[in-house]
């Protein structure tokens, strides 16, 4: 048997710090992400993907209210705008892992689902946004698309501006296991609950759509646990997970146990909206039956020593 695992994708592997987020940006960078999982590929691994769409999805909002207040078309709801980013940001993935696969002489063939995520309406998340989407704006600006939307604006804890929030619920469970499954043990690399997937809440014996971003690492860690996945990869900007990060003392980590990386989150080791949601989605893996969580840059994927393990 092959050994799965589930790669979710940062935000820098689809648009890096500084950038606009044009189509030629962010082709180059899914271009330089999807080259680094071939040491995996070349290893003999299953691949399910996640990855986030936080500035795509923000700027499809503002697409679809500048249509609204320009062209008086109606806006979209949140649901139906990540919805569209799955597809998109899919397309990409597809398109560059296939060329990639191509030139590295593997045959193998990438899919995207559209992937539903169930979470509970009655969740405190959607009494408190705190989910990062879009553009950062001066406050000046913030106040005015406030006012004119209604959207709810915090200031970046990095000073890089004001950006509009969003609930962020915790996910229950994957819509359309199955199918992934499936997809899988034919041997395809799958694409899915991207962006954290579409959130999604049961009403009269269905599903219905609902204003929300749920976290990408989380919901991929549930993916993973729901596969019975080998390994979880999270992929970030720096090599390994740092405490003390940019202060006196700083120290990466190469093997860390539960245990220690509770009690770092609890001293505040690590920042909310950066690091620590990621520990919490390694967390999440290894107490649930995952073997280890590796949190490291897509170019460190398939060394031996790559990046920091969560462990048992």
């Amino acid at each position: 048997m092959k050994k799965l695992a589930v790669v979710a994708f940062g935000g820098n592997a689809l648009l890096k710090s500084g950038q606009k987020g044009t189509f030629e940006e962010q082709i180059r960078n899914v271009g330089d992400t999807c080259k680094a999982l071939l040491p995996l590929l070349q290893q003999g691994y299953n691949l399910v993907i996640g990855h986030g769409n936080g500035p795509q999805v923000g700027n499809v909002m503002l697409q679809h209210e500048a249509g609204k207040q320009v062209f008086h078309l109606e806006a979209m709801p949140l649901d139906f705008c990540v919805a569209e980013t799955q597809g998109s940001i899919g397309y990409l993935i597809e398109l560059c892992l296939f060329n990639e696969m191509r030139k590295a002489g593997l045959n193998r063939q990438v899919v995207t689902l559209l992937t539903q995520v169930l979470v509970s309406k009655d969740d405190p998340a959607f009494a408190n946004p705190t989910k990062p989407v879009g553009p950062y704006y001066p406050k000046e600006e913030a106040d005015r698309y406030s006012q004119a939307t209604g959207a709810v604006f915090k200031e970046d804890p990095k000073g890089n501006g004001w950006r509009k929030v969003v609930p962020s619920p915790t996910p229950i469970d994957i819509n359309h296991l199955e199918m992934i499954e499936a997809a899988v043990e034919a041997g395809h690399i799958v694409v899915t609950v991207g962006g954290g997937g579409i959130p999604v809440i049961r009403e009269d014996g269905g599903f219905k759509g609902i204003e929300a971003v749920i976290d990408k690492d989380l919901a991929s860690a549930l993916t993973a646990v729901r596969i019975k996945a080998d390994e979880f990869y999270i992929l970030t900007d720096v090599p390994k997970v740092y405490i003390n990060f940019r202060k006196p003392g700083e120290k990466a980590l190469d093997t860390v146990t539960v245990a220690e990386a509770r009690r770092y989150l609890a001293e505040g080791q690590f920042a909310e909206g950066s690091m620590a949601p990621k520990i919490r989605a390694a967390i999440f893996f290894v107490e649930n039956g995952g073997k280890e969580c590796i949190i490291t840059e897509a170019g460190e994927l398939g060394k031996a020593a790559a990046g920091t393990r969560i462990v048992a």
